[in-house]
């Protein structure tokens, strides 16, 4: 009897000791759910995944957002759960390729509006995080015909031709000969942040010229500054506190955001950790190009720079100060600005006929508004007072051309 009632009681300590270890199993597993999806979430908002997947007045992630390119138009497609019109049906696996391929379920290949190109960087590890959090979002029913181009571009067997001139597969390998933090902002600034698909030049199919690397480029009526160490054209001249605030609040000492960035500091950087944008910081400011030399600025008393000057006086004066240091925060600064001084003075030229309404963060929450001068400035006077701008200063570039404002005028006249 003694050796019976020894046995069961055993058995049942076996039996609670086996319910307790599973719980605890489970509970770790849960545990460790619950971080990779957390940890997806703030990939996504690093990848500024919604810009492109998240259409005005439609659900998180379902897709609609219009990219226009000069070969016609590409739609971001539906990335929730949904099984009939998102990614529902996919695996991770599908996911995968996806990312680090270019390739959809079913073997067709992606557009590079799809920017697979730098995000084949991103590690599995990150990409199984980005996966486990898209599970977690709402399904939306919402059909999106991504490939809206014209033929032949609507062809997608061109491009497989495509990759081989653009594309390189591959994780990204860390530098031994760096530190950590220079290797996190790499992986950031070439991979999934993706800074190269707005600020590198496009060959004419598209493909990024890899040997000019975030020297800057035009995207969608908008110029992507140089974002390289050059002192003059570039970055070079801010310290890493300046990219930091420049990332965190859309506005340092030197400029503020507008446009498409402007969006991405709302909807993204700004929720990047201090440990990420320092490391991006230090990225940037170590960065090719540091040693390129200013060119020389158009003189004083040309008749472009004379008449920009007595338009500046009359109209830009009173918030961008006669010095063009404008007030930090408040007015951008037209002195020694990467935009000012870049090789397309697209975004300029824009801003001054459209205007612009800086974005808000957290830690911006208003910011400061641009006024159109298209209704009383005509082609020849912003093309002269832009002139003015871009070699006062300490500024040298290229003069605006009349032409230039009217073509971009008739873009932004409904």
């Amino acid at each position: 009897m003694r050796t019976f009632l020894s046995s069961r009681l055993g058995g049942a300590a076996a039996a609670i000791l086996l319910v307790s270890g599973m719980s605890a199993s489970a509970q770790d597993t849960g545990d460790a759910l619950f971080s990779q999806v957390a940890r997806g979430r703030y990939l996504a908002t690093l990848g500024d995944c919604g810009a492109c997947h998240t259409a005005p007045g439609l659900p998180a992630f379902a897709g609609g957002v219009v990219l226009k390119t000069p070969f016609g138009n590409l739609v971001a497609p539906n990335i929730t759960p949904d099984p009939e019109t998102g990614i529902g049906t996919m695996t991770l696996g599908d996911f995968q390729r996806v990312m680090s391929e270019g390739i959809g379920k079913g073997g067709y290949h992606l557009y590079g509006g799809m920017p697979f190109t730098t995000f084949t960087k991103v590690t599995k590890e990150d990409n199984a995080a980005i996966w486990a959090y898209l599970q977690t979002i709402e399904p939306a029913k919402n059909k999106v015909e991504p490939n809206q181009l014209p033929f032949p571009f609507n062809i997608r067997t061109s491009l497989i031709g495509w990759n081989l001139i653009n594309f390189s597969a591959g994780e990204f390998k860390p530098d031994p000969k760096k530190s950590p933090e220079w290797n996190r902002g790499a992986y950031i600034v070439e991979g999934l942040g993706h800074c190269g698909t707005c600020h590198t030049p496009k060959n004419l199919i598209g493909g990024d010229k890899s040997g000019q690397f975030l020297e800057g480029a035009t995207l969608q009526g908008w110029f992507a500054p140089n974002i390289t160490a050059d002192p003059q054209k570039g970055i070079g001249a801010w310290s890493t506190d300046d990219i930091v605030a420049y990332l965190k609040t859309g506005a340092n000492r030197f400029d503020i955001a507008s446009g498409p960035m402007a969006e991405m500091v709302e909807k993204s950087s700004q929720h990047w950790t201090d440990t990420d944008l320092k490391a991006v910081a230090l990225y940037l400011k170590e960065g090719r190009n540091g040693e390129a030399r200013a060119p020389q600025p158009i003189p004083a008393a040309d008749k472009r720079m004379v008449a920009g000057q007595a338009i500046f006086a009359d109209r830009c004066m009173g918030c961008h100060l006669s010095s063009g240091a404008g007030v930090p925060k408040l007015f951008p600064r037209l002195a020694q600005t990467p935009l000012v001084n870049g090789d397309d003075p697209t975004s300029l030229i824009r801003v001054v006929l459209a205007g612009n309404r800086a974005g808000a963060t957290e830690a911006a929450p208003t910011g400061p508004a641009m006024p159109s001068f298209a209704w009383n400035l005509g082609d020849q006077e912003i093309a002269a007072v832009l002139t003015y701008v871009r070699n006062s200063w300490g500024n040298a570039a290229s003069a605006i051309e009349t032409k230039d404002v009217a073509a971009l005028r008739k873009t932004l006249t409904p």
